[in-house]
C-alpha cells in the first residue's frame, strides 16, 4: 500500500526541514547541549512546525524518541478536561531516557480556551523537573502571556517562491513526476507556502498521471480556471447581474466548487481585471465581508450573489 507523502517525505533531521533556516540553527543548539526550555512556535498551517518538533525529538533521543514524545492536538480536545487529565498524568511519570525530560507536543496550541490554557500554564510549572512542552499555532496572540512568558518563542516565516518550488522540484525527482510551469505557479499560488497542501495535492495529482499539468492541478485542487473567476467578475461588472449568476451557478453546481474557493479566487483575481483602483479597494472590503459571514455559516449563495450584486453596482 503506497504511503501518505506528507508522512513518507516528512523530515527526520533538522537539517532537511525546509525554509527555517534560523529557527533551525536554534533548535540545533538545544539538541547539542541536549537541553531545551518550553518552546512555542508560531506560523502559518504547513511551513514546518510540526516536522520541527519531531525532528528535534528524534535527534534528542534517537530510536528512543517516541517513548519520550507525546503528540496531542489541541483543536480535537480543547477544554480544561484534557489538561488536568491526558496531559498531567504523561507528565507525573519519569522518564527513563538519559536526558532527564520528556517532551509534550502540543499542536494547535491557540485553541485551548483561557480556562485550559491557565491549567496548562500551572502543569507546565509544576513538572517542569522531567517534562518540556513544545506549543504549536498559528497566532501567538492567542495564547496567553504567562505561557508566552515560559516558553522561548519561534516564529516560523512564511515560505517563498524558490522554497516552495525546491521542494516541488524534490518531488517531482523522487516520484519520477514531470511538472508544468504552470502548474508549479499554481501550487505556489492555490497552496500559500503550505508544503503539506502542496504534497497532497502533488500526490492526488500524480495518482492519475505522471505528467502534471496546470490543468491537473486545477482538477485536484477543484478551483476554477482564473480566466473563468475574472470572466465572472468582468461581467457583473459591466451591470449583467443575471448572466453573472447564471455563471457562478455553473461553477458551484456544475463544477462543484464551494463558496469559500470562489471568494478566495475573486479576491486573487480583482487585482487583475481593469477597474478603478477606489473601486477595488471598496470590493476588497466587500469581500472581506462576504468571507467573514460565510466563515460564520451564512448561506454561501445568498452572500455570493449579494458579492455579484455590488460588484455590478460598481461601474
Amino acid at each position: 500500500m503506497q504511503k501518505i507523502w506528507t508522512e513518507k517525505y516528512r523530515p527526520d533531521r533538522l537539517d532537511d526541514v525546509y525554509g527555517q533556516q534560523r529557527v533551525i540553527e536554534r533548535l540545533k543548539a538545544y539538541v547539542k547541549k541536549k537541553s531545551m526550555p518550553h518552546l512555542l512556535f508560531s506560523g502559518q498551517a504547513g511551513v514546518g512546525k510540526t516536522t520541527s518538533a519531531i525532528a528535534l525529538s528524534k535527534e534528542m533521543y534517537g530510536d528512543d524518541w517516541d517513548a519520550n514524545f507525546f503528540e496531542l492536538n489541541a483543536s480535537d480536545e480543547r477544554g480544561i478536561d484534557v489538561i488536568r487529565n491526558k496531559i498531567k498524568e504523561y507528565a507525573r511519570t519519569s522518564t527513563r531516557s538519559d536526558i532527564g525530560f520528556k517532551i509534550i507536543f502540543m499542536d494547535e496550541a491557540d485553541s485551548l480556551t483561557s480556562d485550559a490554557q491557565a491549567a496548562l500554564r500551572r502543569t507546565m510549572e509544576k513538572y517542569s523537573h522531567n517534562c518540556r512542552f513544545i506549543l504549536s499555532c498559528n497566532y501567538s496572540s492567542k495564547i496567553i502571556d504567562p505561557i508566552q512568558s515560559r516558553c522561548a518563542v519561534f516564529r516560523f516565516r512564511s515560505l517563498t517562491e524558490d522554497d516552495v518550488n525546491d521542494w516541488i522540484d524534490y518531488l517531482a525527482e523522487e516520484e519520477g513526476l514531470d511538472v508544468s510551469e504552470e502548474a508549479k505557479s499554481l501550487l505556489v499560488r492555490v497552496c500559500k507556502g503550505d508544503l503539506r497542501r502542496i504534497t497532497n495535492l502533488l500526490q492526488i495529482s500524480a495518482s492519475t498521471t505522471s505528467d502534471i499539468t496546470g490543468e491537473v492541478v486545477r482538477r485536484s485542487a477543484n478551483i476554477a480556471r482564473p480566466e473563468e473567476i475574472r470572466d465572472l467578475i468582468k461581467t457583473a461588472f459591466k451591470g449583467n447581474f443575471l448572466e453573472a449568476k447564471s455563471r457562478l451557478d455553473e461553477l458551484i453546481i456544475e463544477d462543484g466548487l464551494s463558496g469559500e474557493d470562489i471568494i478566495q479566487q475573486i479576491h486573487n483575481e480583482i487585482y487583475e481585471v481593469p477597474m478603478d483602483t477606489q473601486k477595488k479597494m471598496e470590493l476588497v472590503d466587500r469581500i472581506g465581508e462576504a468571507e467573514f459571514r460565510l466563515v460564520e455559516g451564512a448561506d454561501e449563495m445568498i452572500q455570493l450573489e449579494a458579492l455579484l450584486a455590488d460588484i455590478a453596482t460598481k461601474r
